[in-house]
């Protein structure tokens, strides 16, 4: 039997070299993961067999690294990832709560016996551990206690577990209020805007939004902004609901019990709300912290929580004002009213204790055989505000299984050549806390050793494969899809993926989970990835029971998304250079200025352009093209000695930070990054060069110059250090 250097020695400089090699495994008894795994590597048709599409290897690093991608592969246990799944979603398990931590104990555990060195790392955050007291009642003109939890139901054994808690917002204010009511859609700041353009004031009242359109502590904010005196969030059934589908039990939407739980926390920063900037280390360690008052913050003084449609409903169809503007209608079954009346009167009364509450991270590494100060990191957390199904523990459960494959073939002598990390993360759902709190800890070492940080919150919660990604780590995203085999079709995970086009969509990174604090304040290019689908959203029904009925009925997702992720790391630990999409910057950056040029256009008749920007896209489109060419042609010659590759990727790990300002962002300095930054309006959506959009977004011109200077000194900055990469080569 030919082996694969036999194959390409006969296929070099063969105009039919592909079909050749179609043919060639189709008549071999080969698996179709070593099938997939070779085609990749000869899969290029623009390339020749003289060129390397590894990216970062030489041609001997390529043929080693395809025997080590392959073992991988085929020895990922696609048991292993329902296993561990069923463990930790057992029972509800909050951060700051004892059943969190056996999870966390879990955790730690699995790493160890897998031959990897785990390690703790406490916080001590500012948050609540539960959702304390709270009540919602119609006063008048009947008194009518509403429901705050969803039902026990007789086809879902979890539903019935005694640790189970009625609904809650994070860092709700505290108090008690009855007032009449406002509905205001979803809350968002046009939607104020309209209520006041319409004469509607929310001043004295309590406002009822539904989910959606933003985060929901935007909606808070907001609310308080405008004078309101409690908040109400509720899913309406036209978002998720029976206007969508069958409801839970029978299908996977909110039925009128369900409800919506989360985090309010606006503050200009990521992370605990009493220590920007710094780690909220153990107040009985050695280095001591200084804290903020908590009413130095911007916490929410009014109260908010959320409640069932059906709860909703009670309250809204007694409401009598005028009707609702287009598109402010849900789904209820009545017309949707601005105002309640005078004789519709409601009690809102939440007592939320919040306090310092000790948190963990469990960090475990595989260290690296050769380069153990280089750091791939691979994260999820695992605080859940129930049992966590889907979000977040199907990510959790993946890096488990993952931990075990990659420690098996570490101690069978494959070790990767960088140090791989996996983080699980603790108080995400609070606000995004534990990985932050991290980050800042080790800000020094991530900025000399992180190369990636990918991210795989609800990491396998549906059949869906979708990512978003900083423009270096795109094409190594792609490579791996074109390595993995989609569970029960013959085809790859790029082909499932990308459809009926030629490439799939790649995502740009937003708000929302672990990856903010490595991406957009310290610089370190990142990526978040998994399987979508079905999910009950923070609900007490996201349960082990949900998941084998709804999300994954064959449990084979999870053992692919671990494929990938695994693909991902190892294809980055092992390579000789680096393997960033260098040139992908300018490609994309000059996208993005373009987009951010119509948008200013549209307000700014005598808007010119950001002239020196785009000359500095040039220019670097040039020295990467340029790069990515003298670092091919060096690895295909066998012209890069060891040392010179050290320097490189010394080099490289800081293109990222080319983007880095201390100065930040106006919204928030914490953000420092000018490539992406969170919506702060919305909390959720991605801002690519939000300096501008911070400015489009207002209509304003003032700071363009500005920022046109900023940015244009950013991407110089990048040109010169792929520059000095060139020399070095």
């Amino acid at each position: 039997m030919l082996n694969r250097t036999d194959i390409v020695l006969l296929l070099k400089g063969s105009t039919n070299w592909f079909i050749f090699a179609l043919k060639y495994f189709k008549n071999k008894r080969l698996s179709m993961k070593k099938n997939l795994l070779l085609l990749g590597l000869l899969a290029l048709p623009s390339l020749t067999f003289s060129q390397n599409p590894y990216r970062g290897y030489s041609p001997s690093t390529t043929e080693a690294q395809a025997r080590t991608e392959n073992t991988f592969l085929e020895s990922v246990d696609f048991s292993r990832f329902k296993t561990h799944l069923k463990n930790i979603t057992e029972h509800p398990h909050i951060a700051g709560t004892p059943a969190n931590e056996k999870v966390r104990d879990y955790l730690f555990e699995v790493s160890n016996t897998a031959g990897w060195k785990a390690e703790l790392y406490p916080y001590d955050v500012y948050l609540p551990t539960g959702p304390g007291e709270s009540a919602v009642e119609i006063v008048q003109p009947i008194r009518q206690p509403l429901n705050q939890q969803e039902y026990v139901l007789k086809e879902d054994p979890f539903s019935a577990h005694p640790d189970l808690l009625k609904a809650w917002n994070a860092y709700s204010g505290s108090g008690d209020v009855i007032a009449e009511v406002v509905y205001v859609n979803y809350g968002t700041k046009a939607d104020f805007e309209k209520l006041e353009e319409l004469g509607i004031s929310v001043k004295g009242k309590i406002v009822i939004a539904r989910y959606g359109g933003n985060f929901r502590g935007y909606k808070a904010k907001f609310a308080e902004q405008y004078g309101a005196v409690a908040l109400l969030i509720y899913t309406d059934p036209w978002d998720s609901g029976y206007s969508r589908g069958l409801v839970y039990p029978e299908g996977t939407f909110y039925n009128e019990s369900a409800i919506q739980r989360g985090s309010l926390m606006t503050e200009n920063f990521t992370g605990d709300p009493l220590t920007p900037f710094e780690p909220a280390l153990p107040v009985d360690g050695k280095k001591k912290i200084k804290r903020l008052d908590p009413a130095e913050t911007s916490l929410h003084q009014i109260p908010v929580t959320p409640i069932p449609y059906g709860s909703a409903k009670e309250i809204m169809q007694l409401m009598t004002g005028k009707a609702v503007p287009s598109g402010w209608q849900g789904g209820l079954p009545f017309t949707y009213r601005l105002e309640g009346g005078d004789d519709l009167k409601v009690r809102v009364m939440v007592e939320q204790k919040q306090e310092i509450t000790r948190i963990y991270n469990v960090i475990a590494t595989l260290e690296g055989a050769e380069y153990p100060d280089e750091w791939i990191i691979l994260g999820c957390h695992y605080d859940a505000w129930a049992f966590g199904a889907t979000d977040p523990n199907s990510g959790t459960a993946m890096l488990l299984s993952l931990t075990e494959t990659l420690g098996e073939m570490a101690k069978n002598g494959i070790r990767p050549k960088r140090s791989i990390l996996i983080g699980h993360w603790d108080a995400e759902e609070q606000g995004v806390i534990g990985s932050t709190e991290w980050v800042e800890q080790m800000k020094e070492q991530l900025g000399a050793k992180a190369i990636a940080y990918m991210n795989f919150d609800m990491g396998v919660a549906g059949t869906n494969f979708g990512a978003s990604a900083s423009p270096s780590l795109k094409e190594v995203l792609v490579a791996a899809s074109k390595a993995v085999q989609y569970p029960g079709a013959d085809m790859t995970v790029f082909e499932k993926w990308a459809g009926s086009n030629k490439e799939p969509g790649i995502g740009n990174l937003g708000g929302g989970s672990d990856h903010i604090a490595f991406y957009m304040h310290v610089g370190i290019p990142s990526l978040s990835g998994g399987t979508g689908g079905p999910t009950l959203y923070h609900t007490n029904y996201d349960s082990f029971h949900f998941y084998e009925k709804f999300v994954d009925p064959t449990f084979t997702m999870g053992g692919m998304v671990e494929q990938m992720a695994g693909m991902m790391a190892l294809r980055i630990a092992n390579a000789d250079v680096i393997p960033y999409d260098v040139e992908r910057y300018a490609t994309d950056l000059k996208m993005h200025f373009e987009t951010a040029e119509k948008m200013v256009s549209a307000y700014d008749q005598e808007f010119s352009g950001f002239k020196k920007s785009q000359d500095a896209i040039q220019k670097l489109q040039e020295s990467s093209t340029r790069f990515a060419s003298t670092l091919a042609s060096s690895l295909q010659n066998k012209m890069l000695s060891s040392e010179q590759a050290q320097r490189v990727n010394q080099q490289m790990i800081q293109l990222e930070k080319s983007f880095l300002d201390e100065k930040g962002m106006y919204f928030g300095q914490w953000y420092q990054s000018l490539y992406a930054s969170t919506d702060p309006f919305s909390g959720y959506a991605s801002w690519i060069l939000p300096g501008i959009r911070y400015e489009a977004e207002q209509q304003s011109s003032d700071k363009l110059q500005e920022w046109d200077q900023r940015y244009a000194a950013a991407i110089s900055d990048l040109s010169l250090k792929i520059e000095r990469l060139i020399e070095e080569l």
